[in-house]
């Protein structure tokens, strides 16, 4: 008998240090054992070694006057200047404001229409029909937003625009509309050529994670004579909601992404820029454009600082219900 089993058969609690070192070298030996599928890892964490973690020395742009010409390191310290110059500039209220809409609307809307596609797909008994209505709910997702713009932009144009031609067919209008430069319009538009893009792929995560519901949950409640729709709300749903609320964190924490390529692509119009000038579009036109990189930095580096502090207190409340990204 070891000295291990002598003091464990006396009672005493075994050494700490013995099993730290037992845990250690299981935990090598796990991982020799699945070396290959670490070195499938590997070209992932180098990816974002390189163009996430080495890149962000350059935060320290937003704290200086920075020059081309004078480099990174001999640019002047100027500190919470430019931060101070965005607070305090006119466009911070409108961009703020834009930016906090559209990400509202999309989180009210674009959010839930992938969870109620995915339910309505499961309810579907014809697979044929399934399949096809999965499929061209997908593709959108797969074309580029300058292809999906063009697409909007076509429809919604003054000259032969489909949308135009069906609204004088229905008497609705007198004349066509040219909706891309009416701001009133501007939100409708932008969200909902949001959800018919992203929709379809959005809800593959939903019906994968309804697929692993257990089928025999849902006999038991058709024998207790519960209709398909309170199996959806009995069963469905309450089995789908962790992976709801880990989507909710994250979009959550994206509220200060309201979009990007969506909106600069839709809003070439300068009378429109009231309701579409978002913080990312704002850091290329006043940041990029007019060459005022570390105003640019500081304005991109107030988002991200927002982003995390959103991020981290909707964990902090998810962790309440048991299902938390840590």
């Amino acid at each position: 008998m070891s000295p291990t089993d002598l003091s464990t058969s006396k009672g005493s609690a075994p050494d700490p240090g013995l099993q730290i070192k037992a845990s250690k070298q299981s935990g090598w030996q796990r991982f020799i054992k699945q070396i290959d599928i670490q070195l499938m890892v590997l070209p992932a964490l180098c990816f974002v070694f390189v163009f996430s973690y080495i890149p962000m020395y350059g935060v320290l742009t937003a704290f200086q006057d920075y020059s081309l010409f004078k480099g990174f390191f001999a640019s002047d310290w100027v500190g919470f200047k430019h931060f101070a110059a965005f607070f305090k500039s006119p466009d911070f209220e409108r961009v703020l404001r834009n930016t906090l809409v559209i990400s509202f609307l999309k989180l009210l809307i674009s959010f839930p229409a992938p969870i109620l596609l995915a339910l309505m797909l499961n309810e579907v008994g014809n697979k044929y029909f399934k399949s096809l209505v999965q499929t061209l709910s997908y593709l959108p997702h797969f074309l580029s937003w300058v292809i999906v713009s063009g697409f909007v932009i076509s429809m919604l144009s003054v000259d032969n625009g489909s949308i135009n031609i069906i609204l004088e067919k229905l008497n609705l209008i007198e004349e066509p509309l040219n909706f891309l430069s009416m701001p009133e319009y501007f939100w409708s538009i932008l969200i909902t050529t949001n959800v018919w893009k992203e929709i379809g792929f959005a809800s593959i995560v939903y019906l994968a994670a309804i697929a692993g519901i257990d089928p025999h949950l849902y006999e038991a409640a058709a024998m207790d004579g519960a209709s398909r729709f309170k199996q959806i709300f009995l069963i469905t749903l309450p089995c789908i909601m962790p992976v709801v609320i880990i989507f909710m964190i994250l979009a959550i924490g994206n509220i200060m992404n309201a979009g990007f390529e969506d909106i600069l692509l839709l809003s070439k119009d300068k009378i429109v820029w009231s309701v579409s000038d978002v913080i990312d579009t704002y850091v290329l036109r006043v940041g990029i454009e007019n060459h005022r990189y570390s105003y640019a930095a500081a304005v991109g580096l107030f988002k991200s600082v927002v982003s995390i502090i959103l991020l981290t207190l909707a964990n902090a409340i998810a962790r309440r219900s048991g299902n938390s990204l840590w």
